[in-house]
């Protein structure tokens, strides 16, 4: 299947690496580690500058699900829209039309959790969603490969356990899966093998329940000491004007004709941090909107953010400059060119994109959190030629950089390594301390539970 001897590129080296048919792998690596590089070369777009030997399959046979694949997708479907010719909202492509036509009674669509989204467009699934069809059209395409990156993220407890044994059953059906972790934790118990790669250097650990595994990947993942000082412009919410950040009254969201949630009560006082958690579906991510004005619905809706109530003709611009946001919806939106400084200082000017002259205070400011997220080095760096994580990890920075009144973090987490998971969590437990942001934490995992929240909204 795979056959690798001394391959050299700068920015990957493979010494030996051997995949026999029915064998299934993790390769485990940290954020900007190389990963995507590795992905290239299995899909024949990453030649070797020397090597001994390379066997790979054909390329049409190989199957890549990743959040850049994903992106690549709801690009392609913006550009395709015509909503704004046809005065009629443009769903785009329908799931059921990514397959093939007699597949679409398959039992692992079922499976998969996707039988009744195959009318829905593309851009109207989750995260999830949109990575499992993915997933379905590389199988009935007949891949011999099927790479997988984070397939975990953003998944339920239940999402993952179900799609964890459908890719057991995939291993199993014959097709070789390959899994792209961020975190050891996602590992599967039915993975054969395990490797990592660092800066490039990808090495063959072994199998995963062999002591000498464990004892590597506790090394190569051991904590790193924080000693970077925490930015300058972190202050005290002091005396805030309103009883509560957010006051929602019988809330109800519903889109043709289907209930999303309803009579739903929701309120935020200033500093009383709050965890959101539910399955897929349940409506976190159409709340976190409702708050934040994204969703249109919140002018039907009894809803008070930050002093203002909802339709009284406040500008979504008014409440933005107080809210820091991270989201998955915001990660897709942010396609336009720019370099990194330009990206983390854009959170100041609630944009996306940088359109003006940023003040010499700012900057310094954006700067400082990008030497705390360990990524001054790459200040200039194209935002869009960074790895999945690293671009999370600088949209968490565009967040911070204000020191906003109210923190929205819908799955922050997402595409992170957990070296790099652990410091946003720590980021945190520091700003709870500061006590000025109140936060708002949409989180499958459970151990971003932290007991800081001090109350726990479940839909």
């Amino acid at each position: 299947m795979i056959t690798i001897t001394n391959f050299e590129h700068p920015q990957l080296t493979i010494k030996n690496w051997q995949v026999v048919t029915n064998e299934s792998w993790c390769v485990l690596g940290k954020n900007g580690s190389g990963k995507q590089y590795l992905d290239q070369l299995l899909t024949g777009d990453l030649s070797p500058e020397s090597v001994a030997s390379l066997s790979l399959p054909s390329a049409d046979k190989v199957g890549m699900v990743s959040f850049e694949s994903q992106q690549a997708v709801y690009e392609h479907e913006l550009k395709m829209d015509c909503s704004d010719y046809t005065h009629a909202n443009d769903i785009g492509t329908k799931a059921k039309d990514f397959l093939p036509a007699d597949k679409h009674n398959d039992a692992l669509i079922t499976e998969l959790g996707l039988s009744h989204r195959l009318e829905s467009g593309y851009r109207q699934l989750s995260t999830g969603e949109g990575r499992k069809l993915l997933m379905l059209q590389a199988i009935f395409n007949g891949v011999e490969l099927l790479v997988c990156d984070n397939p975990f993220d953003s998944l339920d407890e239940a999402s993952c356990i179900a799609l964890s044994s459908a890719l057991e059953n995939i291993a199993k059906s014959g097709i070789n899966v390959l899994l792209m972790l961020n975190n050891r934790q996602d590992i599967p118990s039915w993975c054969n093998k395990v490797a990592f790669i660092e800066r490039g250097q990808f090495e063959v650990l072994g199998k995963l329940e062999n002591d000498e595994t464990k004892r590597q990947l506790d090394a190569l993942l051991a904590p790193v000491p924080d000693d970077v000082s925490w930015p300058t412009n972190m202050q005290e919410l002091c005396d805030y004007p309103h009883p509560y950040l957010v006051k929602l009254n019988k809330g109800k969201v519903q889109y043709q004709g289907v209930s999303v949630f309803e009579d739903l009560d929701v309120s935020i006082k200033p500093l009383q941090h709050t965890l959101i958690t539910g399955g897929n579906g349940s409506g976190k991510s159409t709340l976190m909107q409702l708050i934040t004005g994204d969703c249109p619905q919140c002018y039907s809706n009894d809803l008070h953010v930050l002093g203002f109530k909802r339709g009284s003709g406040e500008s979504i611009w008014e409440l933005k400059k107080d809210m820091g946001i991270v989201s998955a919806e915001l990660h897709r939106q942010y396609r336009v060119n720019g370099d990194l400084l330009s990206v983390v200082l854009s959170g100041f000017y609630d944009s996306i994109g940088l359109y003006q002259q940023a003040e010499q205070d700012k900057i310094a400011i954006a700067q400082q959190w990008l030497n705390k997220i360990g990524m001054l080095a790459h200040q200039h760096s194209s935002f869009r030629s960074l790895s999945y994580g690293e671009q999370r990890l600088a949209l968490i920075a565009r967040a911070l950089v204000k020191s906003p009144y109210l923190l929205i973090l819908d799955e922050p987490t997402q595409g992170l390594d957990e070296l790099n998971r652990h410091r946003v969590l720590n980021f945190l437990e520091h700003l709870a301390e500061q006590k000025h942001s109140t936060m708002l934490l949409v989180s499958h995992r459970k151990d971003e539970h932290l007991p800081i929240f001090q109350q726990h909204i479940k839909l």
